[in-house]
């Protein structure tokens, strides 16, 4: 199946807000943003707006997203924020015509539910930072989505952890939001994981969640069918008032101990500034060694 067209200039980007509401400083900035490289940018009638948590109704917000989806002139949809809401509009979104012109969806966290479909649909999309965050990215940050939505060519490199497992492993790449994938295990947005490089991301879980939802994965079979494992920030994590025991990456390593596939800590993608992006359902190639990690794609 064909993939979306990598960006030219004059391209239109379409911002929507899917989940929780936005301020407008966020979208203006977002939107001058992305016309200083070049891009013209229409906003979604609803992505300002707010209901109760969130920037519309499930149908108002339903609308944006099939707009942009249905116009032959975007050629990518960029998810303002996170937060909670995609999973209540995905089975209300119409797909049809998204399969037949495929554009880009970017965004992370809340955005991990229709990453999900899109890798079940066997097409790319980008886990990037969103409008929200542009503020206080780093530059790396901004310049990886531009690169991305481009179609050049590009590296992300993480520091040497003692917890990583070395090896290479190539695959395409899938995955987001922990919680997210957790939350969607078993149902009918679970992609298949034969073969592919995991990248998993999460924020202000308790360690024992964490703990809970790897084990999950591995009863569900994921773990053994995947080629490599890729982690980026686990970020505002919580534990207990008597202490689970483990560090994040000691407990995260324990899940992985009889699968000898190799698993890199440390990158810069998830709730941190420096959220670079990453291009699901392409193939990339993983090599973790003794002096830091490295994801490139083909």
């Amino acid at each position: 199946m064909k993939g979306p067209a990598h960006l030219l200039p004059g391209d239109f980007i379409y911002l929507a807000a899917p989940a929780k509401a936005i301020e407008l400083e966020h979208v203006n900035y977002a939107k001058a943003f992305f016309e200083q490289h070049g891009f013209q940018v229409r906003v979604g009638t609803h992505c300002t707006g707010q209901f109760h948590y969130f920037s519309g109704t499930d149908e108002e917000r339903t609308a944006d997203f099939q707009e942009a989806l249905d116009d032959p002139k975007v050629k990518a949809i960029v998810c303002c924020r996170g937060g909670y809401g995609a999973v209540r509009i995905v089975d209300r979104i119409q797909w049809a015509g998204f399969l037949r012109d495929p554009k880009w969806i970017v965004g992370f966290s809340d955005v991990t539910v229709f990453h999900q479909r899109i890798q079940r649909y066997g097409l790319p999309s980008i886990h990037a930072t969103m409008p929200l965050n542009f503020k206080t990215n780093t530059n790396e940050a901004l310049d990886t989505l531009i690169a991305a939505l481009r179609g050049e060519s590009y590296q992300l490199h993480a520091e040497a952890s003692k917890y990583n497992r070395l090896g290479e492993a190539q695959g395409e790449l899938i995955g987001g939001n922990l919680s997210i994938v957790y939350s969607l295990l078993g149902t009918d947005d679970q992609p298949d994981y034969k073969g592919k490089i995991l990248f998993l991301e999460d924020l202000a879980e308790h360690l024992y969640h964490i703990d809970r939802m790897f084990f999950a994965l591995n009863k569900a079979g994921i773990l053994k069918k995947i080629a490599g494992v890729v982690i980026g920030g686990m970020t505002d994590l919580e534990d207990t008032a008597i202490p689970f025991g483990l560090g994040v990456e000691e407990l995260i390593k324990e899940h992985f101990n009889y699968l000898n596939i190799p698993l890199g800590f440390n990158f810069p993608a998830g709730h941190i500034n420096d959220n670079q992006a990453l291009i699901f359902g392409k193939t990339a190639k993983l090599a973790v060694t003794s002096s830091g990690s490295t994801l490139s794609w083909e």
